[in-house]
C-alpha cells in the first residue's frame, strides 16, 4: 500500500493542542515518524506537546523553508512508495493555506498519494466566521504592498471589489507592521466601510471587533507584534 500525506494543524500560539483541535490529531501524530516542516525546533516542540511519550530520536524531519531546493523537496514523498505515512506541519494553523506546504500537497496529487486533511484552527476562517461579514463570498489577498502609494491603490481596489461583488476582502500584515496598517486603513478607506480586526485568535488575549472605519478613528487596539487578520467590506 502507498503511504498517505496527512495535513496536520498546529496551534496559533502557546495553547494546549487539545484545547483547539480534536483527539484525532494526537492519534495521527502518535503514528507518524516522517514529517515535512518549516522549522525543526518548533515542529519538535509541537509534537512533544501533543504526544509527550513519542520518542524524538525516531522522528525524520524534512525542511520546507525558504532555503529548501525544489530538487530535494520533490523527493520528500518518496517514502510513501514503501507504505510510510508522512505528516505536513504548518508553522501555525492549518497547512497549505497561506503556507508553503501547498507545493507538497500539489506534489502528492501528482504522485497519486492520498491527501488527508485534519481539523484544526485556521486564523483566516475563524476571523471570517466571527466578523459578521459576507461568508458566502470572500477573498484572501495575503500581504498587501509595503510601498505607501501602491498600498493605497490596492486598498481602494479591494474596497471597490467588495462593493461591486458584495465580497469580503481578507488580508494580513507582518505583525510588527500591524499598527501602521491600521493607521493606513483609517485614512485610506471610506468612513462607512466595515473593518474587522482579529488578533491572537484562540489565545487568552484574543481580540475580534468589527466596526465602520469612522468608528475606528478613536480606537487603537494593541496589535504590536500580534498575529492579526484584517477584513473589509463596503
Amino acid at each position: 500500500m502507498i503511504g498517505k500525506l496527512y495535513l496536520i494543524p498546529t496551534t496559533l500560539g502557546d495553547t494546549e493542542p487539545l484545547e483547539v483541535m480534536p483527539l484525532s490529531v494526537k492519534k495521527v501524530v502518535e503514528q507518524i515518524d516522517y514529517y515535512i516542516v518549516e522549522n525543526e525546533k518548533s515542529a519538535r516542540r509541537f509534537i512533544k506537546k501533543i504526544s509527550p511519550k513519542k520518542q524524538q530520536p525516531s522522528l525524520h524531519l524534512m525542511l520546507l523553508d525558504k532555503y529548501a531546493e525544489e530538487i530535494e523537496t520533490n523527493k520528500y514523498l518518496d517514502v510513501c512508495k514503501d507504505g510510510i505515512n508522512v505528516g505536513l506541519l504548518s508553522e501555525a494553523g492549518v497547512p497549505a493555506v497561506a503556507d508553503p506546504g501547498a507545493s507538497i500537497v500539489k506534489l502528492a496529487h501528482q504522485k497519486n498519494i492520498q491527501v488527508v486533511p485534519l481539523v484544526g484552527p485556521s486564523s483566516i476562517l475563524m476571523a471570517m466566521m466571527s466578523s459578521g461579514m459576507n461568508g458566502q463570498n470572500f477573498a484572501f489577498n495575503g500581504y498587501l504592498p509595503i510601498d505607501k502609494s501602491e498600498r493605497k491603490r490596492k486598498l481602494k481596489e479591494l474596497e471597490k471589489f467588495s462593493l461591486d461583488k458584495n465580497q469580503s476582502q481578507i488580508f494580513i500584515e507582518t505583525p510588527y507592521r500591524n499598527e501602521k496598517m491600521l493607521a493606513d486603513l483609517k485614512t485610506i478607506l471610506s468612513p462607512t466601510t466595515s473593518l474587522c480586526i482579529a488578533a491572537d485568535i484562540t489565545l487568552p488575549t484574543e481580540y475580534i471587533k468589527t466596526k465602520m472605519v469612522k468608528d475606528w478613528k478613536n480606537q487603537q487596539p494593541d496589535l504590536h507584534k500580534k498575529p492579526a487578520i484584517f477584513i473589509i467590506q463596503k
